[in-house]
């Protein structure tokens, strides 16, 4: 098997037995990697790979966006998060404005930063509760 097959292998794998908190950590990262190729794709006014790179950005957080649960108050608060941020994006794409990719782009890393805390903390009680059985 290539190196790169092998490569793609893992990260199906990867993906099929993520839990639902690790793949919500992996869209994260993979909307904050297309704004940053957008951002370095504008800078070289390489326009059809800004566009392409910002349209994928949009449909991570399209999806992030329909995982919310609507039961659970902070959904609600970050349902009008989301909702700017691909308002941002789609200005962003419209004006080739690099400031309005660097906004959503802080925006994203810190959901992302805060996300693995979550994810952390969990871990954490799960492992005590777990010593204690």
């Amino acid at each position: 098997m290539s190196p790169n097959k092998q490569h793609q292998a893992y990260k199906n794998n990867a993906v099929n037995t993520a839990s639902g908190a690790e793949l919500t950590l992996m869209l994260y990262n993979g909307c904050i990697k297309f704004i940053k190729q957008a951002m370095k794709d504008l800078d070289s006014k390489n326009y059809e790979a800004k566009n392409t790179n910002i349209q994928k950005a949009q449909k991570i957080i399209q999806e992030l966006m329909i995982t919310l649960d609507p039961k659970i108050e902070i959904s609600n608060q970050f349902l009008p998060l989301y909702e700017y941020m691909l308002f941002q994006l789609k200005e962003a794409n419209i004006k080739n404005d690099t400031s309005l990719l660097e906004e959503v782009l802080g925006y994203t890393i810190e959901f992302r930063d805060t996300w693995k805390q979550v994810i952390l903390e969990t871990r954490k009680k799960q492992y005590a509760q777990g010593a204690h059985v």
